[in-house]
């Protein structure tokens, strides 16, 4: 390792080991905010305390990992800059990119041990912390409990609307389990609870007002319709809830271990193949149960079997039928049990389709879930690379170190970072975003990001090229400068005086944008190019070609825009139409947007084609690919910019032109 490498390897570890443990310490301080209503108030030992932590440490690693890394590489790289170390670094011929190498391979090297320590070590801590928590939570049940659904608490399902705090509950709704603790006999309905314990005891009391007490009183199904239950009403009711079996937790109890992000590689890749083949299991399996319940294997097979002894009676039949319908062969009663029965068959089945969409839809998110908790896993050490390409650069492009602006851009980025994240995952994982491409969407869009800085940090150009944005918008809105030239006076020129300023410019004054506005007057008088190479302006005839594929680009970009409007405008009125419950004119409406947009990729094509051509003729670099890219969808903002960056080169192609 050479002298340089080591000193920046150096000062990079430095300020990484630093800023690490100043995030992983607030961070840990924000989980233990976050988790301290689970801490508090049940007399936990210390050790218990220092595992949860603990196994909460390696999941900070995806948040802290990725934005140490960038502040690390901000702050380093800033403060090389701003000390002119890169200045004196590229005096002896060391490029940005040399300078880097070294701190590459260290950042690669980290990339590869954060995907090991995301594949194993992290799996592992979620499924410590995970049972850890439940089995906290079982010391006080009435912590644990959840509004809007049934809570199981020893021998009671307790649900309630609301609960105010951690003791009152309103709109209490109870089952208690019999004898053989499945048998829910007993309901105990109020309007308020309340739940008191003490930490000491047992017992937990629940106080109940304002209620009625339904039991059951006959045991068998077949008399519950002599005796359906018995009903009292209580204006206070006390339940002793023994929690002796609740508190006699083990905290070492770690039986749950099938969630997504427990599992490594291995362990996703073959919980989504166990998924996928019982999903497939279960669509067969309703689907032979749908076959079934139609009854049409049974009809067939009868029909089989009686096809001999009733083929003549089924052409008298047929015949019977080609100008009635076959409820006709009934009388009204058998109608009307023909058509009950047959509604009754189509209700029943669409319930059934309906529950199974739900239950099939949360099958689906459970395996997306496992999809994007496997491609996290493989993104994790790549964002790292990425972000470090993103720092590092961008840190040299601001030339300023410490903690400041630094870190202010840094909690930025990650910020961006981190939500366009959590966005794609969460529309992955309840949507119809594809789980894989939500699991790189925010690496792959830091990507270009990182090559972009790279790029301008090598050339040692600025963060923004603000000229570049600003001149084509003063082209577009024709906003002149305060020392710009002003040839409105070449209108009062003769033709002969036109041609004078062309060939004469620098005898009487003028500069060389002169003989371009002067030629463009004359073109404005009907002359052509000829005409005017007659008149006798030297120019070569390779501006001619210039023109005819400038005057292509023009008709092209008509057609172009046109199209363009006409599909969009279309393409809003088919919305329009749909939601205003106009289904005609809505299909005429998207078909003849598809149409146009077909027509309008065609014409730009051709546009985009010509463009090329030209910029080739003139020996000059054509618009950037990614703009031209943009371009489709965008049309509207992007063409301006070209159209000004063409008309540019073009007059600099007739400059060129002119002898």
């Amino acid at each position: 390792m050479k002298i340089l490498d080591r000193y920046i390897l150096t000062s990079y570890l430095k300020t990484f080991i630093s800023v690490f443990l100043i995030l992983i310490l607030i961070f840990i301080l924000q989980t233990i905010w976050l988790y301290i209503k689970e801490l508090a108030g049940k007399d936990l030992d210390i050790i218990v305390v220092v595992k949860f932590i603990f196994y909460f440490l390696p999941k900070l690693i995806p948040l802290v990992l990725p934005l140490t890394i960038l502040l690390s590489s901000i702050m380093v790289f800033g403060n090389f800059a701003e000390n002119y170390e890169f200045a004196a670094m590229k005096s002896t011929g060391i490029s940005l990119q040399r300078a880097m190498s070294g701190l590459s391979v260290f950042i690669l090297v980290l990339g590869f041990t954060t995907f090991l320590f995301a594949n194993n070590v992290i799996p592992w801590a979620e499924f410590n912390s995970y049972n850890l928590r439940k089995n906290i939570a079982k010391l006080q049940p009435a912590m644990l409990l959840a509004e809007g659904q049934f809570n199981p608490v020893g021998d009671y399902n307790i649900k309630f609307s609301k609960k105010t705090d951690d003791n009152h509950l309103e709109d209490v709704v109870m089952h208690i389990k019999g004898s053989n603790k499945r048998t829910l006999a007993t309901r105990i309905i109020a309007k308020n609870g309340r739940f008191i314990g003490n930490e000491k005891s047992e017992i937990l009391k629940l106080i109940l007002t304002d209620g009625n007490y339904y039991n059951d009183v006959a045991v068998k199904p077949s008399e519950r319709k002599k005796h359906p239950f018995s009903k009292s009403t209580f204006e206070t009711y006390t339940i002793n809830i023994d929690l002796t079996e609740l508190n006699d937790v083990d905290m070492e109890d770690k039986s749950l271990s099938d969630r997504y992000n427990m599992l490594n590689l291995n362990g996703l890749d073959k919980a989504m193949d166990s998924l996928s083949l019982k999903r497939q299991t279960e669509l067969d399996d309703f689907s032979k149960s749908l076959h079934q319940r139609s009854s049409i294997q049974n009809l067939s097979n009868k029909n089989t079997i009686n096809a001999n002894e009733k083929k003549s009676k089924n052409n008298t039949l047929l015949d019977s039928l080609n100008n009635a319908s076959i409820l006709d062969l009934f009388d009204t009663k058998a109608k009307n049990q023909i058509v009950n029965t047959a509604l009754n068959s189509v209700n029943s089945t669409k319930q059934i389709i309906a529950s199974k969409k739900v239950f099939i839809k949360n099958e689906n998110t459970i395996y997306k879930r496992h999809i994007v908790s496997y491609h996290e896993k493989l993104a994790l050490g790549f964002a790292c690379v990425i972000l470090f390409f993103v720092g590092a650069p961008l840190g040299a492009l601001i030339r300023k170190g410490g903690i400041g602006l630094p870190m202010v851009i840094a909690i930025l980025l990650f910020l961006t970072y981190h939500f366009i994240g959590i966005f794609a995952t969460n529309s992955a994982k309840n949507g119809n975003f594809n789980p894989i491409l939500a699991s790189w969407f925010s690496t792959l869009v830091m990507l270009p990001l990182g090559a972009y800085l790279t790029k301008r940090a090598t050339a040692d150009k600025g963060l923004f090229d603000i000229d570049s944005i600003t001149e084509p918008l003063k082209k577009i809105f024709k906003i002149k400068e305060k020392n710009s030239v002003d040839y409105t006076f070449l209108n009062a020129h003769k033709t002969k005086q036109l041609i004078q300023v062309i060939n004469d410019f620098e005898r009487l004054g003028h500069n060389k944008n002169t003989r371009y506005e002067a030629i463009k007057v004359l073109q404005g008088r009907g002359l052509t190019i000829q005409e005017i190479r007659e008149q006798g302006v030297r120019i070569d005839k390779n501006f001619d070609t210039s023109i005819n594929y400038v005057k292509n680009y023009s008709e092209y970009s008509k057609f172009t825009t046109t199209l363009y409007c006409i599909g969009v405008v279309l393409l809003v009125l088919f919305f329009v139409f749909r939601n205003n419950k106009l289904p005609s004119l809505a299909s005429a409406s998207i078909q003849l947007s598809i149409i146009s947009l077909f027509l309008y990729l065609v014409y730009y094509m051709k546009s985009a084609l010509n463009l090329f051509i030209f910029y080739k003729h003139i020996n000059r670099k054509a618009p950037n690919i990614v703009l031209l890219t943009l371009g489709i969808p965008l049309y509207m903002f992007t063409f301006p910019f070209i159209k000004v960056k063409l008309k540019e080169h073009l007059k600099l192609n007739c400059l060129n032109s002119l002898k």
